[in-house]
């Protein structure tokens, strides 16, 4: 069993949701992220996603693309990243890195696959290549025993969402809401539907994104979900604190525990 799906075993074993927290690396600096991303571990999340920051992420909303930004300008690299990925995964917490593609294929496949393995990595999620593309990522993440999150949605059919569980390993990535990430102020009626239809095609656990911002809506896609996603709101945490790192770290660190809070059901 793979570290993260040992993760999300774990929580289901207190009967509660995982909490899986996104932040970019590099924002608002490389060490900055670093120490926001053990803040979180800290804070109750059970699961981390770090970003590598690219210059044309299309699926990632306005809060998400300046935080990108900020690292990018900040001139964040791909080895930046991976330090970000070793010194996170050093906490024990499965740590996996979100990232579109064309940097991967640029960096080189195999060699990505290699050094994400060597610095604890425990996989990637890739929102812009299905299975069906993606062979390239599959041949190298099964030869470094890594997790490949893939994306399925709405709009996916039964069809696609079973081919897409297949080439999972780890667990799958329901995003429920048609549109680019961020905050919301209520939960989407789309996301139960999509669970039941992708649990129905596999027994990996299924962590859903769909723009939760606070504990109170952890809790309500905690009652069907295997895991409660959040990114946006973390970023928009600490965009909210320009140039006070502690202030940011404290506030971070309140979020985190609301909605760790939230997934137990408290």
């Amino acid at each position: 069993m793979s570290s993260s799906a040992v993760a999300f075993e774990k929580a289901r074993s207190e009967d509660r949701a995982a909490l899986v927290g996104y932040l970019p690396a590099g924002f608002p600096t490389v060490d900055g992220s670093i120490a926001a991303l053990r803040t979180m571990v800290d804070a109750g999340c059970d699961v981390i996603e770090i970003g590598l920051p690219y210059s044309d992420p299309v699926m990632d909303g306005p809060t998400i693309q300046t935080a990108a930004q900020q690292a990018l300008d900040g001139g964040v690299r791909t080895a930046d990243v991976l330090r970000v990925v070793e010194a996170v995964a050093g906490t024990g917490v499965p740590t996996l890195v979100m990232t579109y593609w064309n940097p991967v294929e640029r960096y080189g496949v195999d060699r990505w696959a290699r050094d994400l393995a060597s610095a604890g990595g425990a996989g990637m999620i890739t929102p812009d290549i299905t299975p069906d593309h993606g062979s390239a990522w599959i041949d190298a993440a099964d030869a470094h025993d890594l997790d490949k999150v893939f994306l399925v949605a709405p709009s996916s059919t039964d069809a696609r969402i079973a081919m897409t569980t297949a080439a999972c390993r780890g667990f799958v990535y329901a995003t429920a809401v048609m549109g680019v990430t961020g905050a919301r102020e209520s939960t989407s009626d789309l996301a139960g539907p999509l669970v039941a239809r992708t649990k129905a095609t596999t027994d990996l656990p299924v962590g859903v994104g769909l723009g939760v911002s606070n504990g109170a809506q952890a809790a309500e896609l905690a009652e069907y979900a295997d895991g409660v996603i959040v990114g946006s709101a973390f970023v928009r945490t600490l965009l909210d604190h320009p140039g006070d790192e502690q202030a940011g770290l404290d506030a971070l660190r309140a979020l985190t525990q609301d909605l760790a809070e939230g997934v137990r059901g408290a």
